[in-house]
């Protein structure tokens, strides 16, 4: 029993557990946060350019108390559209800070040494020798 709770402990505090774990509840926060601008202020602007039109509540009765809800799927997608925007623009605005880290980065390299430099010319020279 305590080699199961010892083998438990050391997966779930795994790294990429841990990140997993925070990933989906972060993501969970996104997702209600997108909704909320979705529902409570993209849609009704869109209502009132469309005349009041609620497109989440249209249906279609199909047969007595069946109903086919295609605008509350319509609204799903709208949802995942714009999720899926927002989500566009943060991995764009992390790669571009990723890129400017990764500049800086490069500017703080130092000079190659001497040896560098030395070793450099070697392999340049073996490789016009090659061709």
């Amino acid at each position: 029993m305590n080699s199961f709770v010892e083998e438990f402990r050391k997966f779930i505090l795994r790294g990429n557990v841990v990140d997993l774990a925070v990933g989906v509840v972060i993501g969970a926060a996104f997702g209600k946060i997108v909704d909320s601008l979705v529902a409570d202020l993209f849609m009704p602007v869109i209502g009132l350019l469309t005349g009041g039109f609620n497109i989440s509540g249209q249906s279609v009765q199909l047969h007595g108390e069946a109903y086919l809800k295609w605008g509350a799927f319509l609204q799903t997608v709208i949802n995942f559209v714009i999720i899926g925007f927002c989500m566009f623009l943060v991995v764009k605005g992390v790669n571009t800070l990723h890129r400017s880290f990764l500049k800086e980065e490069a500017a703080k390299t130092p000079d190659p040494t001497p040896t560098e430099k030395l070793l450099t010319e070697i392999r340049d020279l073996l490789k016009e020798k090659k061709e």
